[in-house]
């Protein structure tokens, strides 16, 4: 069986998580969020996870060996066998690089989107520290304000999440990103996808084209 191994890229308020969730779905393949891994090893209270937390509290990126390790022992997990979806990562050239060597992609999808997007998505967005739902409170709302519908646990908003911290991370995305496209153009994976619209619409149009794309390379 062919093996599925795709990269969702884009900056903070892209929908990553939402076309990565899409794609993992279609395929049958893990959904492995970058974001979920560093917010697991912060909540363990670890001494890697308190300086993770160090980095993401200001906005900024966690250094590129830490990444690793921690993408590199999800994907050496035996569900991701016949491929995986990344979400967010690689984040850098030296993260491609590590990626590239372990575990190469068939195909890395950029999810164009304009800061003005970006910021009117997550200023709105709420987070369940327990489960990790996430919610938004115009077009995804909980149930009952403020509580997870999944386990009852209270929401909170995340600070990286505040619009001031998201035009950080937004323009420190591009800035060690660009690298990355272009790693991926030059061999011809890239694959690039404009995000503005409604994921919740555009995502079955990105299933399908992807869907083609590794079709193509796979004859």
């Amino acid at each position: 069986m062919q093996t599925i191994r795709v990269s969702i890229l884009g900056p903070p308020g892209a929908g990553k998580g939402t076309y990565a969730s899409e794609v993992a779905r279609f395929f049958g393949v893990p959904h492995v969020s970058t974001g979920e891994l560093l917010r697991q090893e912060i909540r363990k209270g670890s001494e890697l996870g308190r300086r993770v937390a160090t980095y993401v509290s200001r906005g900024l990126l966690v250094p590129d060996d830490v990444v690793n390790e921690l993408v590199g022992s999800r994907l050496s997990q035996g569900d991701c066998a016949k491929g995986f979806v990344l979400d967010g990562y690689p984040r850098t050239l030296q993260q491609a690089l590590f990626l590239e060597k372990h575990y190469p992609l068939d195909k890395a999808v950029l999810l164009s989107v304009s800061l003005k997007v970006a910021v009117e998505r997550l200023s709105g967005r709420l987070y369940c520290p327990n489960c990790g739902e996430t919610y938004h409170v115009s077009w995804k709302p909980p149930r009952k304000p403020g509580v997870c519908d999944n386990c009852g646990s209270r929401l909170v908003r995340r600070r990286d999440d505040d619009p001031e911290v998201v035009e950080a991370r937004f323009r420190e995305y591009w800035r060690l990103t660009l690298p990355v496209v272009d790693f991926y153009r030059e061999k011809g994976k890239l694959l690039e996808f404009d995000a503005n619209g409604d994921s919740r619409e555009l995502a079955p149009r990105l299933v399908s084209i992807l869907a083609g794309a590794l079709a193509k390379t796979s004859t």
